[in-house]
């Protein structure tokens, strides 16, 4: 019990969003989700979400702090992203991932906050990113995630908004299909106990869909409209 007192006690309930940390999904020996063109070309969902991480956390950078949870090509546990929130004393947390299927016509840009959910495609993107916990750390993460989203959810369903607004102009220009916001449970999120977004900026095992957003040209964008979002949100917060 004083554990879980604890952890409510470090769930940030103010915000004032002078920090936003920026998660690039996977990393290392977790490479994330595959995609390929043609019969050569193969590319990582970490290489794609450390690329967009750096241009997120380059605009950002122009207002307010932002830090990556890495910068380099290596794994950082769960435990360890949750770490650099406290240490950083970030107010927002940004997950950037790209979106896979076993059906190469998925397609699209969606976006999660964390809540609880019954959707069951819902389901299975959670279940592809709350990888590798079991037993009491499953249980315990289980416990903090109703903890961190009595707090956090009014902020980040708020956040989610302004970002997709932002967003919408990137998504039509580039032809990118809009499937919206939605509620999720992430441990990832959970963990950082900040008001946070994971973001699926499209699906990497559509060869037409990933040859589009490993564009520069496209992350560019992408960057600019997160961080317009994230600003917009700092603004109308003070």
């Amino acid at each position: 019990m004083y554990f879980l007192a604890l952890l409510f006690l470090l769930i940030t309930t103010e915000i004032s969003a002078k920090v936003v940390l920026i998660d690039p999904g996977h990393g290392g020996e977790e490479v994330g989700a595959i995609g390929h063109i043609g019969n050569k070309n193969k590319y990582y969902e970490k290489d794609l979400a450390l690329r967009l991480a750096k241009k997120i956390k380059d605009e950002l950078a122009k207002s307010t702090s932002a830090y990556l949870t890495r910068s380099i090509d290596r794994l950082v546990s769960l435990q360890d992203r949750a770490q650099m929130a406290d240490d950083v004393r970030a107010d927002l947390f940004l997950s950037i991932h790209f979106n896979s299927s076993v059906n190469e016509k998925s397609h699209g840009f969606e976006m999660y906050y964390l809540d609880n959910n019954s959707n069951v495609a819902t389901q299975k993107v959670e279940r592809s990113e709350n990888l590798n916990l079991k037993g009491e750390e499953l249980i315990v993460n289980q416990i903090l995630v109703d903890l961190v989203v009595q707090q956090t959810v009014s902020h980040s369903k708020q956040l989610a908004r302004d970002v997709h607004e932002k967003l919408k102009p990137v998504l039509k220009k580039n032809k990118l299909d809009d499937r919206g916001i939605k509620p999720g449970l992430f441990y990832v999120l959970a963990l950082s106990k900040r008001p946070g977004l994971l973001i699926e900026v499209g699906f990497m095992s559509n060869p037409g869909e990933l040859q589009k957003v490993k564009e520069e040209k496209f992350l560019n964008e992408m960057a600019k409209a997160i961080s317009e979002g994230v600003m917009a949100f700092v603004k109308n917060m003070k």
